[in-house]
Formats: structure tokens, C-alpha cells, sequence
């Protein structure tokens, strides 16, 4: 139940479309929060709210040198995502086979 809570607060991140672009951007490698900031038309109060959510659901880490604070994405969460998205292609696979053998098969009749 644990692992799944932890998903649902994965997902809940994945979920707005600032976040996925900020996560987007972050694949190319660290940005300082002003430069995630600039694409977008929001106060950076606002912006930092999502910069929070996204590193307290352990898809980014941020690390302050200065007065700068710099984001890096975090790979683990990618792969706890794949895991899960795994068990469940095998699951739905597994169900759509034993369907098709149930259609396909002949009826006696």
C-alpha cells in the first residue's frame, strides 16, 4: 500500500502540464529556477509551488549555491514509473491473450 501511495503522489506531479514541461526541460539537463520560470506567465511565487510538488513527489532535487537554487531531474522516479507501468502491460496483456483465445476459438455446437 506504501509503494502505491507513493505512485499516486508520482503521478499527481505528471499531472499538471507546467510540471511535465518543467520535467521536459530538466531532461537536457540542471536549470536554475529563473530560467524554468521564464516560458511561463505565472509569478514565481506560483512557479515555486510546482518546483516544490516536484521535489517533495522525488521527481527533481534542488541544491542552492548562493542566491542561485538550481533543479536536476531524479532519475529513480522514472524508474519506480516504468515498474509500475510494467506489471500492468504484463497484466492487460495477459488478459487480452486469454481473450483471444476465447474468441478465436471454435464453438462446438
Amino acid at each position: 500500500m506504501e509503494n502505491y501511495q507513493r505512485l499516486d503522489g508520482v503521478f499527481q506531479a505528471l499531472a499538471d502540464p507546467t510540471r511535465r514541461a518543467v520535467l521536459g526541460r530538466l531532461g537536457q539537463g540542471p536549470a536554475s529556477i529563473s530560467d524554468l520560470a521564464k516560458p511561463f506567465d505565472m509569478a514565481l511565487p506560483s512557479f515555486m509551488k510546482h518546483i516544490n510538488l516536484l521535489e517533495e513527489s522525488g521527481w527533481i532535487r534542488t541544491v542552492k549555491q548562493g542566491r542561485v537554487r538550481t533543479c536536476a531531474i531524479e532519475k529513480k522516479q522514472f524508474a519506480a514509473v516504468e515498474s509500475w507501468l510494467a506489471a500492468q502491460r504484463s497484466l492487460w496483456e495477459a488478459r487480452t491473450d486469454r481473450l483471444e483465445k476465447f474468441v478465436t476459438r471454435e464453438n462446438p455446437t
